[in-house]
């Protein structure tokens, strides 16, 4: 028994250095929250400590001196492209989040080093970006906690919150150059192989009057791979865009010679809320001459028609309509629109 008895104590202390860690309840929580700005994912994790009746300002958290803006390790913001913060342009990647609270402005700071404790190995020589930004009352917040606030394709602003105080930093995004960068980066995938990519890229770019040359191009890839009715629509657009309305008016007259039923209608609407009455009309008229036999061509030609105020030629549209559509669901509504003009 003797033997035995030593032999483990002779062991034990082997046995006690392996003992696992037992999984419980953190004192600051783990916490992440994320949000996309066009195609930029931003995300911050932190650690979230709690008021528990205690000073926080000025107390719990020290004015004049560096904090890891949560509690345990920093906290860690990633950018999946670039952002600008406080006039300073950061490249996608991870980034320590550290604040120097103060009573009326604070500091905050982006710093290289994305994995110390906490502020302790903090070094000014590792900032990236800093900015001043003023702290505001808000409703009590027992939990520090950060929120993505009022996003837009332009930005968004990330606020801490924590006791009755919001602190506010505004996260700016070139949305346009970055959906620009990821097309050319997407078709050079698979999507190049493919007539709608190149025309779909070259359409985003006319929308929103960036990358107007380039736009040529895709368009260009787009019409050599296939000649579709969306890549001689947006090629028209670009040369009319550059002054040249009659090779416009060449290209949309080919764009219509092999459109399906479908894309003229989409293109009709299209106008229609562009206000273009006029030019909607003639579409949806040229879908009722090429497809008489189908009851949505109608349809939709009512629809223009009633919007013009014809209510006699769109009630004669809606009726024809009528006599095609065999969906239930359909015809009820077509009915209800009948009512509508009488």
């Amino acid at each position: 028994m003797r033997c035995h008895a030593l032999v483990f104590l002779a062991v034990a202390p082997a046995l006690l250095a392996q003992v696992p860690a037992l999984r419980l309840p953190e004192a600051s929580p783990r916490a992440q929250v994320s949000q996309k700005v066009g195609l930029t994912d931003m995300e911050v994790t932190y650690n979230r400590p709690a008021v528990k009746g205690r000073k926080v300002w000025g107390g719990l958290v020290p004015y004049g001196q560096v904090w890891r803006a949560g509690a345990n390790e920093n906290t860690v913001v990633a950018f999946s492209t670039p952002v600008t913060v406080g006039g300073t342009t950061l490249p996608a990647g991870r980034y320590g989040l550290h604040m120097v609270p103060a009573a009326t402005e604070w500091t905050v700071i982006f710093s290289a080093q994305s994995h110390g404790w906490g502020s302790y190995s903090y070094d000014a020589k590792e900032d990236l970006a800093r900015l001043k930004v003023v702290p505001m009352p808000a409703e009590p917040t027992e939990r520090l906690a950060y929120t993505f606030d009022d996003p837009s394709e332009k930005g968004v602003t990330l606020t801490l919150r924590w006791e009755q105080l919001r602190v506010p930093i505004p996260l700016e995004v070139d949305t346009r150059q970055v959906v620009v960068v990821s097309l050319r980066e997407q078709l050079k995938g698979l999507h190049q192989f493919f007539a709608e990519s190149w025309s779909g890229a070259a359409g985003w770019c006319l929308a929103n009057s960036v990358n107007l040359e380039e736009a040529r191009t895709w368009a260009d890839r787009s019409l050599a791979l296939r000649e579709t009715f969306a890549g001689l629509r947006v090629k028209a657009a670009l040369l009319e865009k550059t002054g040249d309305a009659k090779g416009a008016e060449v290209l949309r007259a080919r764009a219509l010679a092999v459109a399906t039923e479908a894309e003229v209608n989409q293109q009709g609407y299209v106008l229609l809320g562009q206000n273009k009455m006029d030019e909607a009309l003639v579409l949806f008229q040229k879908n009722v001459k090429d497809h008489p036999d189908s009851w949505n061509v109608y349809d939709s030609l009512a629809e223009a028609l009633a919007q013009k105020g014809d209510k006699v030629q769109a009630a004669a549209n809606y009726r024809k309509a009528l006599e095609r559509v065999k969906q239930e669901d359909q015809r009820t509504r077509i009915r209800g629109e009948l009512d509508k003009l009488k």
